[in-house]
């Protein structure tokens, strides 16, 4: 039985003898298939074409965008051990603290081209149009072209979506790799055939080698609605989701297998876990301590998180839609909950005569809904860790159904249809009001524009929304009404209707529609063309302009910054003017450092330089934002050349405490540069012990302090106890206390035991050279 879906609407399609002619390559990629309309090919190459342009353009003013990512990808490109593993370096002293999966694209391009900000960012963006076709395919089986290219318009335009298609952190393989696991279980849903599901598992598998179990949030949803949907006996759904499942533990099984029966003195140390397992990683720093916060090894992490949502923001069904979040996904996230809510009504009672079409239709709705849903509600009520990209998840699930559902209604025509159409499109304008006054000295007419419009677009679709609106509107889609009762109604009651009558109708419902379009979609762009614009830096991004009340960390954006406990001042390095910004301090009611705050522009106390100011007030990683925990610093050319002086006579030509300051120099110098205690710098590895041995064995030459003190504070000794004193919680962070944790042990030792050196203005311990 052919896996091809029947389609409710009959679009326009080539004539009979193009059909039948022979066609070459070049004509079926710009015409596309015979039986469909003859603007959709064209109109879907334009859409990638658009999207590629957006996405590549100016990409390399990002320059290594996460250097903690871009340091591994620069690893993994010249050892193949390092490639394996995810290593930040190429002498494999500790992993990234994800899979490698989202790596090894970016590795093999750099392998190809060279290292370059360009080699490693354009696999994502090409992952983005990837993303785009294969949701226009998914949601045209069904739908139509022209739901199929309002969803990847959509996704496209999703501000979210378009940062992160343009920067090196795995969302961007995950988000592609969710779009081909539903794409495949729909697939499986049409017939019941067992290879899309098995593919459906391997999509999950690689998912899961991409960010663990983050992969895994729509699982249960997509498995109930095959498990209730598929047209198959129940014994036979219920096989075939068993071999989907153990295809998703080979596929994702094998590389954690090897990781973990290998002895570890075979491979790298395991990047966040503190036992240096992979398993502990996954379900704790990655995975249970995301829902509950309870994070070991994470910023002031191993607490658990409370009604506030611990240290990362308020939690509650309104989270996505707040300040800081809203900007991100929730342009159409009402329009998508609305749609999901109204299209499952319409289609829940399929009759005979309809029935198997829009029993699939139903299906559809109910596989992208269950997404849709599984996923804001875990996002909405996650006490650990969360940072505003990671509403990317959300994008390709609210795009579909915004496509399916607006398409879906209008074929409908009606009373009714047209109704919930114009709610749709006045609470969409309502709320990109709302999100655009959140910014009120960017673009303060954009606002204005989108609501009179949007408003404008909604009343005349209410007043075409009589039976006159049957056929001329929907043909303004596809040229056929939709094979449903209630168009069939409208369409006979119309027949009284003047012909001439009917068309001014069709004319005028077609541009309140377009207008409607327009007006929806006006917000996202413009977000999209300024996050586009705007180079991003560091481990938190965030797309748009700065935000009233908006939350985040240096090179994401400016406003309050949340910590469960004591209060602060929080200045962002590289905000406008410097300015601080009132935050919450750390667990324990520590402030952030003692409730003193920041000097202006400054990082930790004695840390690199904050980024230069950038637009809207954010920073751009010019510098080591919050004393390079969360951005590399810039490297000067002196410091650049100590480093490399005799480089080759070393395993690592030097070492620093957090991955990012090691990142920054591993990519300045090519030349590998040991993390000391992983991303956070709270890893237990190297201990004191492993460390002094390699320094013995004559391994390490330089440990990098970096500009201005660089971590001292969170690194011990004398002036880790300075830290302490001005309220760093346990003597600095990370590393833990003044006189706990290897980062901290490893550096009072370095500090009493070698000479300092200093070049371009960051200081740097030789430790070939012991003090007196």
């Amino acid at each position: 039985m052919s896996t091809r879906p029947p389609h409710t609407q009959q679009e326009p399609t080539a004539a009979p003898g193009d059909a039948a002619a022979p066609r070459g390559f070049v004509q079926r990629v710009v015409r596309g298939r015979p039986e469909d309309p003859r603007w959709a090919r064209p109109a879907l190459l334009a859409l990638l074409v658009v999207t590629a342009a957006l996405y590549l353009w100016d990409l390399s003013a990002s320059k290594y965008a996460n250097q903690f990512y871009s340091a591994a990808v620069q690893a993994g490109s010249v050892s193949w051990k390092a490639f394996f593993f995810g290593s930040s370096d190429a002498a494999n002293a500790i992993t990234v603290d994800k899979p490698p999966a989202s790596l090894w694209p970016m590795e093999l391009s750099v392998r190809l081209f060279g290292l370059s900000s360009w080699a490693v960012l354009v696999p994502e963006a090409l992952m983005g149009v990837a993303a785009v076709g294969v949701l226009y395919a998914t949601v045209r089986r069904r739908f139509g072209a022209a739901a199929g290219l309002l969803s990847g318009g959509a996704l496209a335009l999703t501000p979210v979506a378009a940062l992160m298609f343009r920067f090196n952190n795995p969302d961007a393989m995950l988000c592609l790799l969710m779009v081909c696991a539903v794409a495949c279980v729909l697939r499986a849903l049409e017939a019941g055939r067992t290879k899309w599901l098995v593919l459906a598992g391997v999509c999950f598998g690689l998912g899961f080698l991409t960010k663990t179990l983050q992969a895994w949030l729509i699982l249960p949803a997509l498995a109930v609605v095959y498990a209730a949907c598929a047209p198959v006996r129940l014994p036979k759904r219920l096989g075939q989701l068993l071999l989907a499942g153990l295809a998703l533990v080979v596929s994702g099984g094998w590389w954690v297998a090897i990781v973990e029966l290998l002895p570890a003195s075979a491979r790298p140390y395991v990047g966040g876990s503190q036992t240096n397992s992979f398993l502990e990683l996954t379900f704790g720093y990655n995975g249970f301590g995301r829902i509950d916060g309870n994070e070991r090894g994470s910023v002031g992490g191993g607490h658990r998180g409370g009604g506030m949502g611990g240290g990362w923001g308020q939690t509650g069904i309104t989270r996505l839609f707040s300040s800081d979040m809203g900007g991100q996904i929730s342009w159409l996230l009402p329009a998508a909950l609305i749609l999901l809510v109204v299209a499952v009504g319409v289609l829940w009672r399929a009759r005979r005569a309809v029935d198997a079409e829009r029993a699939a239709q139903r299906t559809e709705f109910l596989v992208w809904g269950g997404a849709l849903l599984m996923t804001f509600t875990i996002f909405s009520f996650m006490s650990g860790i969360f940072h505003q990209y990671y509403n990317i998840a959300l994008a390709p699930y609210v795009a579909a159904l915004v496509g399916m559902g607006s398409v879906l209604l209008w074929r409908r025509g009606g009373r009714l249809a047209r109704g919930v159409l114009a709610v749709v499109v006045a609470v969409t304008a309502v709320w990109s009001y709302v999100l655009l006054d959140r910014s009120p000295q960017w673009l303060p007419w954009l606002r204005w524009v989108v609501l009179v419009l949007g408003l404008l677009a909604a009343v005349g679709l209410l007043l075409t929304a009589g039976p006159a609106s049957g056929d001329g509107a929907r043909s303004a889609v596809d040229g056929e009404p939709a094979a449903d009762d209630s168009a069939g109604d409208a369409a006979r009651e119309s027949a009284s209707v003047p012909g001439r009558a009917r068309q001014r109708v069709g004319v005028v419902a077609g541009v309140a529609a377009g207008l409607g379009v327009a007006t929806a979609l006006a917000g996202p762009l413009a977000y999209t063309l300024d996050t586009v614009n705007t180079p991003k830096g560091g481990s938190i991004i965030t797309a748009g302009p700065a935000v009233r009340g908006g939350g985040g960390f240096p090179g994401g954006g400016p406003g309050r910054m949340s910590w469960k406990g004591g209060t602060g001042t929080m200045p962002m390095p590289g905000g406008t003017g410097g300015q601080g910004r009132t935050g919450r301090g750390f667990p324990g009611g520590a402030g952030f450092p003692g409730g003193q705050g920041f000097p202006a522009g400054g990082g930790f106390p004695g840390g690199q330089k904050g980024g230069a100011a950038g637009h809207g007030g954010r920073s751009h990683g010019a510098g080591g934002g919050m004393g390079g925990l969360l951005n590399g610093a810039s490297v000067s050319d002196q410091a650049k050349r100590l480093v490399e002086r005799d480089a080759d006579r070393y395993t690592w030509a030097a070492a620093a405490v957090g991955s990012q300051n090691a990142a920054s120099y591993q990519l300045a110098t090519q030349k590998p540069v040991m993390a000391i205690g992983g991303f956070n710098g709270s890893d237990p590895s190297p201990t004191l012990a492993q460390f002094q041995r390699y320094v013995a064995e004559g391994r390490i030459h330089y440990f990098i302090v970096g500009e201005r003190g660089g971590f001292r504070g969170a690194l011990g000794g004398a002036e880790g106890k300075q830290a302490a004193g001005r309220g760093m919680p346990g003597g600095g962070m990370p590393g833990g206390g003044a006189d706990k944790g290897p980062a901290t042990q490893i550096s009072t030792w370095i500090e009493k035991t070698f000479k300092k050196v200093t070049a371009g203005g960051a200081t740097f311990y030789d430790l070939t050279r012991r003090k007196a």
